[in-house]
Protein backbone atom coordinates (compact mmCIF):
# COMPACT_ATOMS: atom_id res chain seq x y z
CA UNK A 1 0.00 0.00 0.00
CA UNK A 2 2.50 2.34 -1.21
CA UNK A 3 1.18 6.56 -1.36
CA UNK A 4 3.17 9.82 -2.85
CA UNK A 5 2.70 12.73 0.16
CA UNK A 6 2.51 16.16 -1.99
CA UNK A 7 2.35 19.52 -0.61
CA UNK A 8 3.64 17.54 2.28
CA UNK A 9 4.27 20.36 4.37
CA UNK A 10 5.55 18.91 7.97
CA UNK A 11 4.14 15.45 7.54
CA UNK A 12 1.03 15.60 8.79
CA UNK A 13 -0.71 13.60 6.07
CA UNK A 14 2.01 11.13 6.13
CA UNK A 15 2.03 10.42 9.90
CA UNK A 16 -2.18 9.46 9.53
CA UNK A 17 -1.13 7.11 6.41
CA UNK A 18 1.79 5.46 7.87
CA UNK A 19 -0.14 4.93 11.07
CA UNK A 20 -2.62 3.19 8.86
CA UNK A 21 0.24 0.78 7.66
CA UNK A 22 0.81 2.81 4.59
CA UNK A 23 4.51 3.04 2.99
CA UNK A 24 5.45 6.94 1.71
CA UNK A 25 7.55 6.21 -1.03
CA UNK A 26 8.21 9.86 -2.44
CA UNK A 27 7.37 13.44 -0.63
CA UNK A 28 7.73 17.19 -2.23
CA UNK A 29 7.26 20.02 -0.66
CA UNK A 30 9.05 23.29 -1.99
CA UNK A 31 9.20 25.39 2.23
CA UNK A 32 12.83 25.44 3.55
CA UNK A 33 11.61 24.93 6.91
CA UNK A 34 9.12 22.58 6.33
CA UNK A 35 11.90 20.51 4.60
CA UNK A 36 13.52 20.52 7.22
CA UNK A 37 11.02 19.61 9.70
CA UNK A 38 10.13 16.36 7.93
CA UNK A 39 14.13 15.56 7.60
CA UNK A 40 13.98 15.57 10.86
CA UNK A 41 11.00 13.25 11.51
CA UNK A 42 11.21 10.98 8.72
CA UNK A 43 14.85 10.91 7.55
CA UNK A 44 13.86 12.13 3.87
CA UNK A 45 14.17 15.54 2.25
CA UNK A 46 11.59 16.18 0.18
CA UNK A 47 11.56 16.68 -3.79
CA UNK A 48 11.05 20.74 -3.46
CA UNK A 49 9.21 21.88 -6.88
CA UNK A 50 6.16 19.79 -8.18
CA UNK A 51 6.10 21.23 -11.40
CA UNK A 52 9.28 19.53 -11.88
CA UNK A 53 8.07 16.11 -11.05
CA UNK A 54 9.26 13.83 -14.25
CA UNK A 55 6.10 11.25 -13.02
CA UNK A 56 7.02 8.66 -15.49
CA UNK A 57 10.76 8.83 -12.98
CA UNK A 58 8.16 7.82 -10.02
CA UNK A 59 7.70 4.10 -8.95
CA UNK A 60 4.10 3.02 -9.13
CA UNK A 61 1.85 3.82 -5.99
CA UNK A 62 -1.61 3.03 -4.84
CA UNK A 63 -2.48 6.32 -3.48
CA UNK A 64 -1.35 10.18 -4.19
CA UNK A 65 -2.49 12.58 -1.22
CA UNK A 66 -2.15 16.08 -1.75
CA UNK A 67 -2.85 19.50 0.82
CA UNK A 68 -2.50 21.83 -2.29
CA UNK A 69 -2.24 25.30 -1.28
CA UNK A 70 -5.01 26.69 0.48
CA UNK A 71 -4.48 30.27 0.96
CA UNK A 72 -5.93 30.81 -2.95
CA UNK A 73 -9.37 29.76 -1.55
CA UNK A 74 -9.35 30.49 2.47
CA UNK A 75 -11.76 33.04 3.67
CA UNK A 76 -8.10 34.66 5.45
CA UNK A 77 -6.34 35.08 1.80
CA UNK A 78 -7.19 37.35 -0.88
CA UNK A 79 -9.69 34.41 -2.98
CA UNK A 80 -7.98 34.70 -6.07
CA UNK A 81 -8.06 30.80 -6.74
CA UNK A 82 -6.84 29.92 -9.97
CA UNK A 83 -5.80 33.26 -10.57
CA UNK A 84 -3.02 32.88 -7.86
CA UNK A 85 -0.17 31.02 -8.80
CA UNK A 86 -0.07 28.56 -6.32
CA UNK A 87 -4.30 27.46 -7.18
CA UNK A 88 -2.96 26.27 -10.47
CA UNK A 89 -0.94 23.79 -8.44
CA UNK A 90 -3.66 21.78 -8.65
CA UNK A 91 -3.43 21.17 -12.27
CA UNK A 92 0.13 19.53 -11.14
CA UNK A 93 -1.45 17.28 -9.60
CA UNK A 94 -3.78 16.45 -12.46
CA UNK A 95 -0.87 15.96 -14.86
CA UNK A 96 1.06 13.63 -12.51
CA UNK A 97 -2.49 11.68 -12.20
CA UNK A 98 -2.50 11.40 -16.16
CA UNK A 99 0.42 9.73 -15.94
CA UNK A 100 0.38 7.42 -13.00
CA UNK A 101 -3.44 6.60 -12.73
CA UNK A 102 -3.34 5.65 -9.04
CA UNK A 103 -6.16 3.79 -7.32
CA UNK A 104 -7.30 6.49 -4.96
CA UNK A 105 -6.38 10.53 -4.70
CA UNK A 106 -7.10 12.39 -1.15
CA UNK A 107 -7.25 15.79 -1.77
CA UNK A 108 -7.53 18.33 1.37
CA UNK A 109 -8.34 22.08 1.66
CA UNK A 110 -9.92 24.83 4.07
CA UNK A 111 -13.96 24.77 3.66
CA UNK A 112 -14.09 27.96 1.59
CA UNK A 113 -13.23 26.46 -1.55
CA UNK A 114 -16.52 24.80 -2.11
CA UNK A 115 -17.94 28.52 -2.14
CA UNK A 116 -15.17 30.33 -3.86
CA UNK A 117 -15.74 31.77 -7.16
CA UNK A 118 -19.49 31.05 -7.07
CA UNK A 119 -18.91 27.23 -6.87
CA UNK A 120 -16.98 27.15 -9.94
CA UNK A 121 -13.61 26.54 -8.01
CA UNK A 122 -15.06 23.36 -7.04
CA UNK A 123 -16.78 22.17 -9.87
CA UNK A 124 -13.33 22.70 -11.99
CA UNK A 125 -11.53 20.65 -9.83
CA UNK A 126 -14.23 17.56 -9.71
CA UNK A 127 -14.66 17.74 -13.54
CA UNK A 128 -11.16 17.29 -13.92
CA UNK A 129 -11.15 14.40 -11.82
CA UNK A 130 -13.76 12.99 -13.34
CA UNK A 131 -12.45 13.46 -16.74
CA UNK A 132 -9.04 11.69 -15.74
CA UNK A 133 -11.52 8.52 -15.41
CA UNK A 134 -12.24 8.65 -11.39
CA UNK A 135 -15.28 8.54 -9.71
CA UNK A 136 -15.18 11.45 -7.21
CA UNK A 137 -17.16 12.34 -3.92
CA UNK A 138 -16.06 15.36 -1.11
CA UNK A 139 -17.26 15.90 2.22
CA UNK A 140 -16.80 18.75 5.14
CA UNK A 141 -15.24 16.90 8.01
CA UNK A 142 -14.41 18.81 11.13
CA UNK A 143 -11.12 17.76 13.63
CA UNK A 144 -13.79 17.89 16.40
CA UNK A 145 -15.42 14.72 15.48
CA UNK A 146 -11.67 12.45 15.43
CA UNK A 147 -10.70 12.95 19.05
CA UNK A 148 -8.96 16.31 19.24
CA UNK A 149 -10.56 19.38 20.73
CA UNK A 150 -10.83 21.55 17.89
CA UNK A 151 -13.42 22.94 15.65
CA UNK A 152 -11.68 22.98 12.45
CA UNK A 153 -13.66 22.41 9.22
CA UNK A 154 -11.76 20.77 5.81
CA UNK A 155 -12.89 19.56 2.76
CA UNK A 156 -11.75 16.38 1.78
CA UNK A 157 -12.15 15.24 -1.64
CA UNK A 158 -11.83 11.56 -2.95
CA UNK A 159 -11.02 9.92 -6.25
CA UNK A 160 -11.20 6.58 -6.45
CA UNK A 161 -10.62 3.99 -10.35
CA UNK A 162 -13.27 1.78 -8.16
CA UNK A 163 -16.17 2.56 -6.65
CA UNK A 164 -17.21 5.73 -4.84
CA UNK A 165 -15.87 6.54 -1.49
CA UNK A 166 -18.49 6.49 1.33
CA UNK A 167 -17.97 9.04 3.81
CA UNK A 168 -20.76 7.42 6.20
CA UNK A 169 -18.09 4.93 6.99
CA UNK A 170 -15.52 7.01 8.33
CA UNK A 171 -15.10 5.94 12.03
CA UNK A 172 -16.00 9.29 13.96
CA UNK A 173 -15.41 10.10 18.04
CA UNK A 174 -17.18 12.16 20.00
CA UNK A 175 -15.52 15.53 20.77
CA UNK A 176 -13.07 15.82 23.55
CA UNK A 177 -12.74 18.85 25.82
CA UNK A 178 -10.21 20.85 25.29
CA UNK A 179 -9.18 20.67 29.10
CA UNK A 180 -7.97 17.05 28.51
CA UNK A 181 -5.07 17.92 26.09
CA UNK A 182 -3.67 20.64 28.54
CA UNK A 183 0.21 20.58 29.65
CA UNK A 184 0.12 20.47 33.79
CA UNK A 185 3.07 22.01 34.26
CA UNK A 186 4.90 24.68 32.30
CA UNK A 187 6.22 28.26 31.83
CA UNK A 188 2.35 29.51 31.06
CA UNK A 189 1.94 32.97 29.64
CA UNK A 190 -1.03 34.40 31.99
CA UNK A 191 -3.12 37.54 31.44
CA UNK A 192 -3.50 40.10 34.05
CA UNK A 193 -6.89 40.17 35.29
CA UNK A 194 -6.92 43.66 33.76
CA UNK A 195 -6.56 42.55 30.26
CA UNK A 196 -9.57 41.03 29.48
CA UNK A 197 -13.34 40.58 30.62
CA UNK A 198 -15.49 37.96 30.43
CA UNK A 199 -18.84 38.09 29.61
CA UNK A 200 -21.90 36.64 31.82
CA UNK A 201 -23.82 33.36 30.92
CA UNK A 202 -21.83 31.93 27.82
CA UNK A 203 -23.20 29.70 26.03
CA UNK A 204 -22.28 26.55 24.33
CA UNK A 205 -22.34 26.79 20.87
CA UNK A 206 -22.88 23.63 18.65
CA UNK A 207 -19.79 23.99 17.10
CA UNK A 208 -18.52 22.92 20.63
CA UNK A 209 -16.88 25.96 21.36
CA UNK A 210 -17.11 28.11 24.71
CA UNK A 211 -16.40 31.44 23.94
CA UNK A 212 -16.36 33.49 27.56
CA UNK A 213 -14.67 36.79 27.04
CA UNK A 214 -12.31 39.01 25.30
CA UNK A 215 -9.32 41.24 25.47
CA UNK A 216 -9.72 44.33 26.51
CA UNK A 217 -7.77 45.86 23.05
CA UNK A 218 -9.47 49.48 21.82
CA UNK A 219 -12.79 48.75 19.72
CA UNK A 220 -14.34 50.51 17.51
CA UNK A 221 -17.73 53.18 19.75
CA UNK A 222 -19.42 54.48 16.75
CA UNK A 223 -22.09 52.43 15.92
CA UNK A 224 -21.59 50.08 18.57
CA UNK A 225 -24.56 48.52 20.96
CA UNK A 226 -24.44 47.89 24.05
CA UNK A 227 -23.17 44.79 25.64
CA UNK A 228 -21.72 43.95 22.02
CA UNK A 229 -18.50 45.12 22.48
CA UNK A 230 -17.07 41.77 22.05
CA UNK A 231 -18.63 41.57 19.06
CA UNK A 232 -15.89 44.15 17.12
CA UNK A 233 -14.22 43.57 14.34
CA UNK A 234 -11.18 44.41 16.01
CA UNK A 235 -12.22 41.44 18.84
CA UNK A 236 -11.14 38.76 15.85
CA UNK A 237 -9.93 35.42 16.66
CA UNK A 238 -6.94 36.60 18.41
CA UNK A 239 -8.23 38.66 21.15
CA UNK A 240 -10.99 35.85 22.01
CA UNK A 241 -10.99 33.90 24.60
CA UNK A 242 -12.55 30.20 25.19
CA UNK A 243 -13.31 28.21 27.63
CA UNK A 244 -11.04 24.81 28.01
CA UNK A 245 -14.37 23.12 28.60
CA UNK A 246 -15.45 22.96 24.60
CA UNK A 247 -13.47 22.53 22.12
CA UNK A 248 -10.48 25.20 20.23
CA UNK A 249 -11.39 27.24 17.22
CA UNK A 250 -9.20 26.32 14.14
CA UNK A 251 -5.52 27.12 14.73
CA UNK A 252 -4.67 29.46 11.38
CA UNK A 253 -1.62 29.47 9.85
CA UNK A 254 -1.68 33.26 9.89
CA UNK A 255 -1.01 33.86 13.42
CA UNK A 256 2.39 33.39 13.96
CA UNK A 257 2.49 34.70 17.85
CA UNK A 258 0.29 31.73 18.96
CA UNK A 259 -2.34 34.73 20.16
CA UNK A 260 -4.68 31.71 21.31
CA UNK A 261 -6.55 32.45 24.87
CA UNK A 262 -8.46 30.20 26.98
CA UNK A 263 -9.78 30.23 30.33
CA UNK A 264 -9.57 27.63 33.18
CA UNK A 265 -12.66 27.95 35.62
CA UNK A 266 -11.01 26.01 38.85
CA UNK A 267 -8.26 28.28 38.22
CA UNK A 268 -10.14 31.60 36.90
CA UNK A 269 -7.25 32.45 34.87
CA UNK A 270 -7.00 33.02 31.39
CA UNK A 271 -3.53 31.70 29.40
CA UNK A 272 -2.18 31.38 26.14
CA UNK A 273 -2.16 27.87 24.34
CA UNK A 274 1.76 26.54 24.40
CA UNK A 275 3.04 25.58 21.05
CA UNK A 276 3.25 22.10 22.66
CA UNK A 277 -0.28 21.83 23.32
CA UNK A 278 -1.00 23.87 19.90
CA UNK A 279 -0.10 20.33 18.37
CA UNK A 280 -1.46 17.78 19.97
CA UNK A 281 -4.61 19.73 19.57
CA UNK A 282 -4.04 18.64 15.68
CA UNK A 283 -3.47 15.03 16.62
CA UNK A 284 0.76 15.21 16.70
CA UNK A 285 2.71 12.34 18.91
CA UNK A 286 4.11 13.92 21.85
CA UNK A 287 7.97 12.67 20.06
CA UNK A 288 7.25 15.05 16.85
CA UNK A 289 10.52 17.60 16.61
CA UNK A 290 9.07 21.12 15.67
CA UNK A 291 11.14 23.60 14.31
CA UNK A 292 12.86 25.52 16.89
CA UNK A 293 11.96 29.39 15.82
CA UNK A 294 8.49 29.31 17.56
CA UNK A 295 6.87 31.58 15.04
CA UNK A 296 7.60 29.18 12.52
CA UNK A 297 6.05 26.66 14.67
CA UNK A 298 2.97 28.22 15.07
CA UNK A 299 2.72 28.78 11.13
CA UNK A 300 3.86 25.14 10.42
CA UNK A 301 0.96 23.46 12.81
CA UNK A 302 -1.46 25.89 11.42
CA UNK A 303 -1.02 25.17 8.14
CA UNK A 304 -1.15 21.22 8.84
CA UNK A 305 -3.79 18.61 8.99
CA UNK A 306 -5.38 16.94 11.98
CA UNK A 307 -3.50 13.72 12.07
CA UNK A 308 -6.11 11.20 13.70
CA UNK A 309 -8.97 12.64 10.82
CA UNK A 310 -6.16 11.46 8.10
CA UNK A 311 -5.42 7.80 9.76
CA UNK A 312 -9.87 7.80 9.90
CA UNK A 313 -9.57 8.42 5.70
CA UNK A 314 -6.79 6.33 5.47
CA UNK A 315 -8.27 3.03 7.46
CA UNK A 316 -11.88 3.74 5.58
CA UNK A 317 -10.26 3.40 2.61
CA UNK A 318 -8.90 0.19 3.23
CA UNK A 319 -12.17 -1.30 4.64
CA UNK A 320 -13.97 -0.29 2.12
CA UNK A 321 -11.46 -2.20 -0.25
CA UNK A 322 -10.72 0.66 -2.75
CA UNK A 323 -7.64 -0.78 -3.78
CA UNK A 324 -8.50 -3.96 -5.53
CA UNK A 325 -8.01 -4.46 -8.61
CA UNK A 326 -11.49 -4.34 -9.56
CA UNK A 327 -12.65 -1.05 -11.93
CA UNK A 328 -16.47 0.61 -11.82
CA UNK A 329 -14.05 3.49 -13.86
CA UNK A 330 -16.71 6.87 -14.99
CA UNK A 331 -18.50 5.76 -18.30
CA UNK A 332 -17.66 9.30 -19.65
CA UNK A 333 -15.45 10.93 -22.76
CA UNK A 334 -14.53 14.45 -21.76
CA UNK A 335 -11.84 16.71 -22.73
CA UNK A 336 -8.28 16.98 -21.24
CA UNK A 337 -8.36 18.44 -18.09
CA UNK A 338 -6.10 21.39 -19.34
CA UNK A 339 -8.96 22.85 -21.37
CA UNK A 340 -10.98 23.56 -18.49
CA UNK A 341 -9.25 26.64 -17.44
CA UNK A 342 -11.15 28.26 -20.44
CA UNK A 343 -14.27 27.46 -17.86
Amino acid sequence: MKFIDLFAGIGGFRLGFEQAGFKCIFSCEINQNCQDVYQNNFNENPFDDVTKIQPNALDDFDVLIAGFPCQPFSICGKKLGFEDTRGTLFFEICRIVEAKQPKVIVLENVKHLIHHDRTNTLKVILTSLRNLGYNVTYQILNARNFGVPQHRERIIIIASKGKEFNFSRIKRQFPPRLRDFLDETGNFEILDKSEYTLIESPKLQESGLLFVGYRNKGTWKTGVRPNTEHLSRVHRQPNRIYSIDGVHPTLPSQETSGRFFIYIPEKDIVRKLTINECYRIMGFPETFKIHPNLGESYKQIGNSVCVPMVEAIAKSILNQILLSNQSNEPQTKTPEYKQLLLF
